[in-house]
C-alpha cells in the first residue's frame, strides 16, 4: 500500500468510526498533516504522489461549472446548504443529509469568478494569448466534501480518488472538466482554508476566511486571501471606542476562535487608554437559546451602554429577539463584519427597536462595471450545462426546465410533471431581485480581486521576455500553460501588485490584503425595517468616521456616552477608586498654585513661581506685586495711627515750647524734653517709610531711620535717667561735684554720642550689604510679595542689638531710681515707659519672623507705633495733665515736696 491509499483508508475510517468533535479541523489538520509530515517531511502537494487508489467519501453533490481554457483555476463554493438540525453534524458520517437549499448569495460569488474570468479573456494586456477557464465544484459547506472537491480539483478526478503521475498531465486533459488546476479560489471559510493548506498544500486564495491563525506563513506558505484578518476589525472596533470615548464597554462573543481572539486583541488595543470591559459574555451555538437569555439579561442591568458583538448573525438575531421581549432600548451596538451587513436583521422588524443605530464594520464594497448587466443576462439557453442556474430558475420563476442531454432522474421526471415548462422568455431583468442587486458588492468584490490576483500572478509567470516558451526541463522566469510548476507560481503570487478595472491598487502582504473596511450603521426607515448606510471607512491603521452622518441608537446625532464615571472638567484631575478599573474615578479639584487645563487630567501642573493659577484652576495668570501700600485698609490704618502720633507729639511739644518756664517743663532738663519729643516724632515718621512700594532708596533709608530715630530716642530717656540720679545722688553730703558732669552740655554730648554709634553702625551696613527689593515666591498664592530684603542679617541685628542695649540699661537704671523721694520722679515715668518699650520690641521678634509677605512690614510698623506711643504717653501725659488740667501743682513747692 502506498502513502497516498493509506491516507484514504485513513480518513474512511475516521469518517465511519469516530465521532468527531464539532471544530473537525484540529482533528483533520493533526491527524493527517502528522502522517505527511512524518513521511515525507514536510507538507505535500498531492502532485509529488506518484500512485494511489481511494474510494470515493460519502455522497457529496458531483455538480460543477466547468470552462475550458489553455489554463484552468479551481474554484470553491458553498453553494447549496445543509438543515439547520443537523450542520456540520459529524456523527452523521458518512450517511450525510442532502444539501437542501440554494445560497443565492454563494450562487452570485460563483458568477462573480466567471465574469472576472470571462473579462480577464477579452483584456487583451492580461494574459494575452492565453484562455483563462475555470473548474467551480460545490462544497456545500461540509469540510469533508471541501476536501475532497479540492482533491479532484488538484488532482484530476473527483470520482474515483485515482491519482497517478502520468494522469496528472496527460488523462486528466483528456477528460473535459477533469484537468488539474494550479490555484484554488476557496474556501469559503477559515476550517476550509487550513485543511486545505495543511493537508493538500494547493495554492489557494481565500475569498471570506479570515481567521487570524492563517496569517502564519511559516505554517501556511501558499495560503493568500483577499479579505483582512480579523485582528484588523478589532483593533478597528477598539480604534472607534477610543475616538469616540467610549470607557465603559460590554462585551459578547462566540465561544470559538472567532469570537476569543478578536476580544483578545481588542483588549491589547485598550490597553493603557483608560477603557474598561464591564463584562464579557460568551454564548455557544448548541445553547444558544438559554445563552441569548442569559447575555439579555446581563445587558440589561449593565450601566454599559455600548455592547461589542463577536458572533455570527444567527446568534444576533436571538439576543435582539431576548432583548425586545424585555424592552431593552438604547443600547449602542458595535458590530463585527460577521453580522453588521445581514438581510435577515435588517428586515427583521422585531428586532428593529432595538438593533437601531447599530454601527458596525464590514467588509468593504466596491462597484464591478458591467456586472450587473452579467447578471442580468443569465440565461439557462446560454447556459445549457450550468445546474446551478437551472435550479435557481426553476425555483425564481416556477418553472421546470427539460433539457434533453443532461441526466437527470426518474424522481425528477415524475416531480416536474407537475410543474409547467419554462416558456424562453423569462428573464431576470424583469423582476427585482436581490441577486441581481449590485449595490453591495462586498465578498462579492473579494472573489472578483481573487481572481485578478490569480490571473496576474499566471500572467508574470507565463510571460517570456523573448517570447518563447522555455523547455519543460528548464526553470525559469516563465512557465508553459500545459506545464505551471506551483513553486514559481507561489513566487509570482507573492508579489503580485495590480491595478484593477476600478483603479484600485491591491497587493498581498504576506498572504494578506491591505487592511480596508467599510463602517456602516443601521439607520430606521418609514416602513420600520433598517437600511444600511456607509458612514465611514478604514485604510490600514487610517479611520475615517462621519459622526454627523450616523443615527445613534438614541435617535439622535449626538454621540452617545458610555462612562463608568463622567469625565474630570479642566480644573481637577482623576484619581482612581481603590478596587474598581482605572475606567472608574473620581474627580479631584487641583490645589492652589496647580492647573489643569484638559479633560481628564491624570494629575496637575504646578505653576512657575512667577504665575498661580486662577479661581478655575485651568490656567497660570502672573501673580499680582504685594506690598503694603497706602491704599488698602491695612496701610491707611497704620498711616493714620503714624500720622496721629506725629500730630499728638506736635501738639505737646507746642504745650511744651508754650509752658517752657513752669517748673513742670524745666525740671529735668527741658532741652532733652524737646529733643526727646523731636526724636519721637521721627519715630512717627520713619513708620511711614515702611509703607508704599519698596524701591532701592527706600528699603535702605527706612532701616536707617528706623535705628537713628529709636537710638536717639532711647539715648535722651537714657541721659534723663542718669541726670535724675546725679541730682539725687548730689543732694547727699560729699557728692556736690556729681553734677559737675552731668551738666546740659554733658547731657547733649552723651545722647550724640550713643546717636553717633547707631549712625556708625547704619553706614557700614547699608554700605557692605544694604537692604534691596526682591519679589519673595516663598509664600503660597495668587500674589508675589515685593519687600525689602536683609541681605546682611548681622547689620540688621547690629542695630535692634544696640537699640535693646540702651533700652535694657536705661530700664535698669530707672528702675533704681524710681523709689526716690520726691512728689514728682520722672523715673517712675520712664520705668513704665521702657518697660512698653521692651515688651514691644521682645515681642517683636517672633512676630516678625513668623509673619507671611506684607505682614512682615506691618509687624515692624506696629512695632514701631507701638513703643513710639508708650513712650510718648507714659512720659509726657502725666506732665501735660498737670500743665493743663491742674496747674496748681505746677510749682516748684509741689513738685519738690516729699
Amino acid at each position: 500500500m502506498n502513502f497516498l491509499t493509506f491516507m484514504c483508508a485513513i480518513y474512511r475510517m475516521a469518517a465511519s468510526t469516530f465521532w468527531l468533535p464539532l471544530q473537525p479541523t484540529k482533528w483533520l489538520s493533526s491527524a493527517l498533516s502528522l502522517l505527511l509530515v512524518s513521511i515525507m517531511g514536510k507538507p505535500v502537494g498531492l502532485q509529488g504522489v506518484q500512485a494511489t487508489v481511494c474510494s470515493q467519501l460519502g455522497a457529496p453533490s458531483n455538480r460543477g461549472v466547468f470552462q475550458d481554457g489553455d489554463v484552468i483555476i479551481g474554484g470553491l463554493f458553498s453553494l447549496h446548504y445543509i438543515p439547520s438540525a443537523v450542520e456540520q453534524d459529524y456523527t452523521r458520517l458518512p450517511h450525510y443529509e442532502p444539501c437542501s437549499g440554494l445560497d443565492l448569495q454563494a450562487l452570485k460569488y460563483m458568477y462573480a469568478m466567471a465574469f472576472a474570468v470571462e473579462e480577464i479573456n477579452q483584456n487583451s494586456a492580461l494574459l494575452p494569448g492565453i484562455k483563462l477557464g475555470y473548474h467551480i465544484l460545490d462544497s456545500c459547506g461540509r469540510y469533508p466534501w471541501a476536501l475532497q472537491s479540492a482533491l479532484s480539483l488538484v488532482g484530476g478526478d473527483r470520482h474515483s480518488c485515482n491519482l497517478t503521475a502520468s494522469t496528472l498531465y496527460s488523462e486528466a486533459y483528456e477528460q473535459p472538466g477533469e484537468t488539474p488546476v494550479p490555484l484554488l479560489i476557496g474556501g469559503h471559510a477559515s476550517t476550509t482554508g487550513v485543511i486545505l493548506s495543511r493537508i493538500l498544500g494547493p495554492l489557494s486564495i481565500s475569498y471570506l476566511a479570515s481567521c487570524p491563525c492563517l496569517s502564519d506563513r511559516s505554517n501556511f506558505p501558499n495560503f493568500f486571501r483577499t479579505i483582512p484578518s480579523d485582528i484588523y476589525q478589532a483593533r478597528t472596533m477598539a480604534q472607534m471606542a477610543i475616538r469616540l470615548n467610549w470607557t465603559w464597554i460590554g462585551a459578547v462573543l462566540a465561544n470559538n476562535d472567532y469570537g476569543q481572539k478578536a476580544i483578545q486583541v481588542f483588549q491589547e488595543e485598550i490597553k493603557g487608554k483608560r477603557v474598561c470591559l464591564e463584562f464579557i459574555e460568551t454564548v455557544h451555538r448548541e445553547t444558544i437559546v438559554s445563552d441569548a437569555r442569559r447575555v439579555a439579561l446581563t445587558i440589561q442591568s449593565s450601566t454599559a451602554t455600548v455592547i461589542l458583538i463577536f458572533c455570527w448573525y444567527t446568534d444576533v438575531q436571538k439576543i435582539f429577539v431576548e432583548l425586545a421581549k424585555r424592552n431593552v432600548t438604547g443600547r449602542q451596538f458595535l458590530a463585527s463584519e460577521a453580522w453588521s451587513t445581514s438581510d435577515d436583521l435588517l428586515q427583521d422588524i422585531t428586532i428593529s427597536k432595538v438593533a437601531s443605530g447599530v454601527v458596525g464594520v464590514a467588509i468593504r464594497s466596491s462597484t464591478i462595471p458591467g456586472f450587473e448587466n452579467y447578471l442580468k443576462k443569465l440565461s439557462p439557453s446560454h447556459r445549457p450545462d450550468d445546474e446551478f442556474l437551472r435550479e435557481f430558475w426553476e425555483k425564481e420563476f416556477g418553472c421546470s426546465i427539460v433539457n434533453a442531454s443532461h441526466n437527470t432522474s426518474t424522481s425528477s421526471h415524475v416531480k416536474k410533471a407537475s410543474i409547467p415548462p419554462c416558456s424562453g422568455t423569462e428573464s431576470i431583468n424583469e423582476v427585482q431581485h436581490f441577486f441581481s442587486d449590485i449595490t453591495q458588492l462586498r465578498v462579492v468584490y473579494n472573489v472578483y480581486l481573487a481572481v485578478y490576483a490569480a490571473a496576474h500572478a499566471l500572467h508574470s509567470l507565463l510571460s517570456c521576455p523573448s517570447g518563447k516558451i522555455p523547455p519543460q526541463n528548464n526553470i525559469s522566469s516563465c512557465s508553459s500553460p500545459k506545464h505551471i510548476r506551483t513553486v514559481e507560481l507561489l513566487q509570482h503570487l507573492n508579489t503580485v501588485n495590480l491595478t484593477t478595472p476600478q483603479g484600485e491598487v491591491f497587493y498581498f502582504q504576506g498572504g494578506d490584503p491591505p487592511a480596508k473596511y467599510d463602517l456602516v450603521n443601521w439607520q430606521n426607515t418609514p416602513k420600520g425595517t433598517l437600511k444600511l448606510v456607509v458612514v465611514g471607512h478604514v485604510d490600514g491603521f487610517d479611520l475615517h468616521l462621519n459622526e454627523s452622518a450616523i443615527q445613534w441608537s438614541t435617535g439622535s446625532n449626538q454621540v452617545p456616552d458610555s462612562v463608568c464615571s463622567k469625565s474630570c472638567r479642566p480644573g481637577t484631575r482623576m484619581t482612581d477608586r481603590k478596587g474598581e478599573p482605572v475606567c472608574c474615578f473620581d474627580c479631584i479639584p487641583c490645589a492652589e498654585g496647580e492647573i489643569s487645563n484638559k479633560t481628564d487630567s491624570l494629575q496637575c501642573e504646578q505653576c512657575p513661581s512667577e504665575f498661580w493659577s486662577n479661581v478655575e484652576r485651568i490656567a497660570c495668570i502672573p501673580r499680582q506685586l504685594d506690598f503694603l501700600s497706602f491704599n488698602e485698609t491695612l496701610g491707611i490704618t497704620l498711616t493714620t495711627a503714624a500720622v496721629s502720633g506725629v500730630s499728638v507729639t506736635t501738639t505737646v511739644f507746642v504745650v511744651f515750647l508754650f509752658y517752657r518756664q513752669t517748673p513742670m517743663v524745666r525740671a529735668n532738663n527741658s532741652e532733652l524734653s524737646f529733643l526727646l519729643l523731636l526724636s519721637l516724632k521721627l519715630c512717627f515718621l520713619c513708620s511711614l517709610v515702611f509703607i508704599g512700594r519698596p524701591s532701592v532708596w527706600s528699603c535702605r533709608f527706612q532701616q536707617a531711620a528706623f535705628g537713628i530715630s529709636f537710638v536717639l530716642c532711647v539715648s535722651c530717656l537714657l541721659v534723663k535717667t542718669i541726670v535724675v540720679l546725679a541730682v539725687f545722688r548730689s543732694a547727699r553730703p560729699g557728692a556736690e561735684t556729681l553734677m559737675k558732669w552731668f551738666g546740659p552740655g554733658q547731657q547733649r554730648g552723651s545722647v550724640c554720642f550713643f546717636t553717633c554709634i547707631q549712625v556708625i553702625i547704619c553706614v557700614i551696613w547699608l554700605s557692605l550689604n544694604p537692604p534691596r527689593p526682591q519679589s519673595d515666591f516663598g509664600f503660597q498664592g495668587s500674589k508675589v510679595t515685593l519687600e525689602c530684603t536683609m541681605e546682611s542679617v548681622v547689620g540688621f541685628s547690629l542695630v535692634l542689638g544696640y537699640i535693646g542695649l540702651l533700652a535694657c540699661t536705661c530700664l535698669l537704671l530707672a528702675f533704681l531710681a524710681r523709689k526716690l523721694p520726691d512728689n514728682f520722679n520722672e523715673a517712675k515715668l520712664i520705668t513704665f515707659s521702657m518697660l512698653i518699650f521692651c515688651t514691644v520690641w521682645v515681642s517683636f521678634v517672633p512676630a516678625y519672623i513668623s509673619s507671611p509677605g506684607k505682614y512682615v512690614v506691618a509687624v515692624e510698623v506696629f512695632a514701631i507705633l507701638a513703643s513710639s506711643y508708650g513712650l510718648l504717653l507714659c512720659i509726657f501725659a502725666p506732665k501735660c495733665f498737670i500743665i493743663l488740667l491742674r496747674p496748681e501743682k505746677n510749682t516748684k513747692k509741689h513738685l519738690m515736696a516729699r
